[in-house]
């Protein structure tokens, strides 16, 4: 046996770190990844800043149509019951007199004008003039106004007359202004200004309901049942 060390140096199982197998270290779990974006399409964007846009005009405008809803309302159920309320009482006055010498323009003319406004500060007639006229030696005014009516006959070479007043109560009156009959000019346009805004409160209102797809369907069918019914109605009053 040879009496030489065993040559120095690393074993097989004790090679340099180079040749060591790495030692695995613990996995870790895969963080999650994010959810998709879901990006609303243009289409949908554009419905809903039309909605929007809609419903802020709808409640506005409820707002400001409310009083005249309800004037409507109320003065349509006057108008088929006039006697639920202050009853339909129609007071008749007769008045008889002579015109100042004034109003003359000559023997058998009288200037209207003259006439009518002796009349209102005399009598205290009201309403719009609707007519006037003069035939031969007789001249006439007619006045109307919500619930009111005057009349006067007068002769024009005389200067007599007779004045005839007609007061058909708050019931007569507030039914006069919902039909818009012997309201003059200023009360009509109300009228077409109300009407305006309860159609656009109308359009407004099923322009949000056909742009909220779930409640499309039964707002249209809702629509085609009043509809039907409305159309329904008429025909049996008609015929």
């Amino acid at each position: 046996m040879s009496d030489q060390p065993p040559p120095s140096g690393p074993t097989y199982g004790q090679l340099p770190g180079a040749l060591h197998a790495p030692t695995p270290s613990p996995s870790l779990p895969a963080a999650p990844s994010p959810p998709p974006v879901q990006r609303t399409p243009p289409t949908r964007k554009t419905a809903n800043k039309v909605q929007r846009w809609m419903r802020w005009l709808h409640v506005y405008a409820s707002m400001v149509a409310f009083l005249v809803i309800m004037f409507f309302g109320i003065t349509g159920i006057l108008l088929n019951h006039p006697t639920w309320l202050f009853g339909d009482e129609i007071a008749t006055t007769f008045i008889e007199g002579s015109l100042p010498e004034t109003v003359r323009t000559n023997e058998r003319d009288v200037e209207f004008l003259a006439v009518s406004e002796y009349l209102r500060s005399e009598h205290g007639v009201g309403g719009e003039v609707t007519n006037f006229d003069q035939v031969d030696d007789e001249g006439s005014i007619n006045y109307t106004g919500p619930g009111y009516g005057a009349s006067v006959r007068f002769d024009v070479v005389s200067l007599s007359y007779e004045l005839t007043i007609r007061e058909e109560g708050f019931v007569n009156a507030m039914r006069d202004l919902h039909s818009g009959s012997d309201t003059g000019s200023v009360w009509s346009l109300v009228i077409d200004i109300a009407s305006v805004f309860l159609v656009f409160v109308a359009v407004t209102g099923l322009g949000i309901q056909l742009l909220m797809r779930k409640r499309r369907k039964s707002a249209l069918l809702w629509l085609a049942g009043g509809a039907a019914i409305t159309a329904a109605l008429i025909w049996f009053t008609l015929v």
